[in-house]
């Protein structure tokens, strides 16, 4: 048998032309020390900020400090076994949630695992928690109601599609009902809702859910949740996880609200963090950057301009205050991102009124825009009245002789108190909130003993519902005020109906 060296050889360059190298280049580090949810990694020269690295125990973590010599992590999950020594590698990603419909009705955790039992959530797309805001150009501004079914807020303090709103108050105020009150009543409202629960009880969190379920509102919300007992990183991540996952909706042309629930509570598990990678603490042991974490958040609230889509994500921050201070730091800070607050007052609580809010200190920036006209007419002097009811009540504790147009504004002011009180979980549809502050706005409960007003306004809507269908129509349908006779026809008519209780 004769071999031809030239065949050969034509073998040979052959194969190495067709010779295909597949060589995986792995960056590898060593952890130095661990503890407290933080290691310090020595040998990842190429990390980058906010970068994913996998623990060689599957557990990830998340690249924040990176300095000359080692490069500080925080690890996203149990962090009892790894150890000094345990390898490290970089994944070549940046932190991303999973994002989509399916994750509707879901409770998830900051990293987009459901924790409800309910099995895994089929999803495919994902999204970088940290994206810039939209550009000027790419906005609109805000012109569209967002309706919360509270009149005290809806009437004075409105909120519009696309706006940042903070509601601030101590603990056991009523901010949480304020936000589980708006998205009941974004059912049928062409609205996704997502509620951020920042280090809160993990039975705090069912009770919600449960809440919201009852309601018939789970099927458009997802809770995200980083419980009290989670690692203070998932606390810092989970606010950027739930504007993700509203990003997604946004940028689909559909209308989002974002419940942060409360950001005082993040910025405390930001400030942890910090101390743990030896950042320099600064006011109140905050780091410099506290006030980046909240405003890079909160900007991406928006009204997307019509050639985007038309989307918008409305933001509703929650800041916890002490003894009513807002003038703390963390409540100054995220006043002064946001468009406006609810400041929510224990005394004003703990005396009955609910939703205990301080029309004084409250303040929307979108006004009147955020309001279907109707309400604007009805509402005008509302916030007025009730500043100078709160004057003068403080004041004719200490006189008894008052004239008779003071003695006719207190009477008007208690009526207008009683009013805008409102049971837990029972928001109401914008006209029926008209009719009541026409009624009041016009006289109609000024002779209305203050015990009676509630029952007055509840049978009031009943009566409306079977007998002036067409009024409530005509709100509902073009936003404007019936005729003004029409509308005092129907209340005098309902009024001779009324039975005043003795």
């Amino acid at each position: 048998m004769s071999i031809n060296a030239e065949e050969i050889s034509a073998l040979i360059k052959q194969q190495i032309e067709n010779y295909e190298s597949d060589i995986e280049v792995n960056d590898v580090g060593t952890v130095i020390t661990v503890g407290d949810g933080i290691a310090r990694v020595h040998g990842l020269d190429n990390v980058m900020s906010g970068e994913l690295v996998e623990f060689s125990n599957g557990v990830m973590g998340m690249a924040q400090n990176l300095e000359e010599n080692n490069v500080g992590i925080v690890i996203l999950g149990p962090f009892s076994e790894i150890r000094e020594g345990s390898e490290v590698r970089r994944t070549g990603r940046i932190m991303q949630v999973p994002v989509g419909e399916n994750l509707k009705g879901r409770v998830v955790n900051p990293l987009g695992q459901p924790i409800d039992g309910l099995g895994d959530i089929e999803t495919s797309k994902t999204r970088p928690i940290e994206s810039p805001a939209p550009g000027v150009m790419d906005r609109k501004s805000v012109d569209e109601p967002l309706q919360t079914g509270l009149k005290v807020i809806d009437s004075m303090i409105p909120i519009g599609r696309g706006q940042r709103e903070l509601v601030i108050g101590d603990r056991q105020t009523g901010k949480t009902a304020i936000a589980l009150d708006t998205i009941i009543n974004q059912k049928d409202q062409d609205m996704i809702c997502i509620y951020v629960a920042i280090g809160q009880k993990e039975s705090t969190v069912r009770g919600v859910v449960e809440t919201l379920r009852q309601n018939g509102a789970l099927d458009y919300t997802i809770v995200v949740s980083a419980g009290a007992s989670d690692p203070a990183p998932l606390l810092y991540l989970a606010p950027y996880a739930g504007v993700s996952m509203g990003e997604e909706f946004m940028y689909n042309g559909k209308h989002v609200l974002v419940v942060y629930d409360d950001l005082s509570k993040q910025a405390a598990a930001y400030r942890e963090l910090s101390l743990l990678l030896r950042r320099p603490p600064g006011r109140e042991a905050f780091p410099g950057d506290v006030f980046y974490i909240h405003s890079r958040l909160l900007e991406r609230a928006a009204k997307l301009s019509d050639d985007k889509g038309g989307g918008s994500l409305t933001a509703l921050p929650f800041v916890e205050t002490q003894a009513g201070d807002i003038s703390a730091y963390i409540p100054t800070n995220v006043i002064s991102i946001t468009d406006g607050q609810i400041f929510l007052e224990t005394d004003l609580f703990n005396s009955g009124v609910r939703p205990a809010v301080n029309a004084g200190l409250s303040v929307s920036r979108v006004g009147g825009d955020a309001q279907i006209k109707a309400m604007k007419k009805v509402a005008g002097t509302l916030r007025l009245d009730l500043a100078s009811f709160r004057e003068l009540e403080s004041f004719a504790q200490f006189g008894s002789d008052l004239d008779k147009a003071t003695q006719d504004k207190l009477n008007r002011g208690a009526r207008t108190v009683e009013m805008l009180k409102q049971g837990l979980h029972q928001p109401q549809p914008v006209e029926k909130q008209v009719s009541i502050i026409y009624a009041l706005t016009n006289g109609y409960l000024d002779d209305i003993p203050v015990e009676d007003v509630q029952r007055f306004e509840s049978e009031l809507f009943d009566w409306m519902d079977k007998n002036a269908t067409e009024i409530l129509e005509h709100i509902r349908s073009t936003g404007q005020l019936p005729e003004k006779e029409d509308f005092n026809n129907a209340i005098e008519s309902f009024k001779k109906t009324f039975v005043v209780s003795e």
